[in-house]
């Protein structure tokens, strides 16, 4: 009888093993299938900066590059390395995040390089362009509403500003979301390691509404994303907790984003 008993306890603690392993096995799956959408902005914004080096290399072929303009360039490309060799092994949220905060530090070195080329000043360091970060820096604060919502003041590009002022819709960048395109911050808690990078070392000069906007799908008319609530808490989300998950938390004036 004892035999019996022991054979059964082994055949559980198998069963709770495999159960373990397949649920490990799914739960790594799953949170590989959330930042499919976040990896693949983050390579086509590493795509797109490392062609705007290339021209910066044309326009820069016939200038005599001083101390600083030579520096400026140098943390633009080691920025471009960062970003690529990041992406290579993104595996986790905070992976994705460090792409993004490697491309935003080296728009910003991109600039000064181009101010300092053309004598102007050096540009404020301000938040990527809210419509688009793959536009570089923002330059101005603009009142935009989005269809149905409210108009509030966002950091823009000085390109879309002028899309603005002249009545047409900015450049928004777009992701694909079941049969639609809708903008990036209607992504869901999935796309905020993505937005965390280019936004996060801004956090305590942006008004609080931008913080909330840029995940929030209540701003955009009650609209509950993809994702689902279970991953916005934490849990298996896989580090993409508001609250200081394994993504490390990101606390914004109050309100966890």
């Amino acid at each position: 009888m004892i035999w019996f008993f022991l054979i059964l306890l082994l055949v559980i603690a198998a069963v709770v093993v495999v159960t373990g392993r397949r649920r490990t096995a799914e739960l790594q799956a799953h949170r590989s299938r959330l930042l499919d959408g976040p990896r693949k902005l983050a390579e086509e914004d590493v795509t797109v900066f490392g062609e705007e080096l290339q021209n910066l290399h044309i326009e820069t072929m016939t200038t005599d590059l001083d101390t600083a303009m030579r520096q400026d360039y140098q943390r633009a490309l080691n920025s471009y390395e960062t970003a690529k060799s990041r992406l290579a092994t993104a595996t986790e949220a905070a992976h994705v995040t460090a792409v993004t905060t490697a491309l935003e530090d080296g728009r910003y070195a991109m600039a000064c390089v181009l101010a300092r080329q053309n004598g102007e000043p050096l540009p404020i360091r301000r938040s990527p362009c809210f419509f688009n970060p793959q536009h570089g820096p923002s330059t101005f604060d603009v009142d935009w509403a989005p269809p149905g919502g409210e108009a509030r003041a966002v950091p823009v590009c000085t390109a879309d500003a002028e899309r603005l002022r002249q009545g047409a819709e900015p450049d928004i960048r777009t992701i694909e979301q079941g049969y639609q395109s809708v903008p990036y911050w209607r992504g869901g808690a999935a796309y905020q390691p993505y937005a965390m990078g280019y936004f996060s070392a801004y956090a305590s000069i942006l008004p609080t509404f931008f913080v909330m906007s840029m995940l929030n799908s209540m701003w955009m008319g009650g609209m509950v994303n993809d994702f689902g609530a279970g991953d916005v808490g934490g849990g298996d989300a896989g580090g993409l907790d508001f609250g200081g998950g394994d993504g490390g938390g990101f606390d914004f004036g109050g309100f966890d984003f």
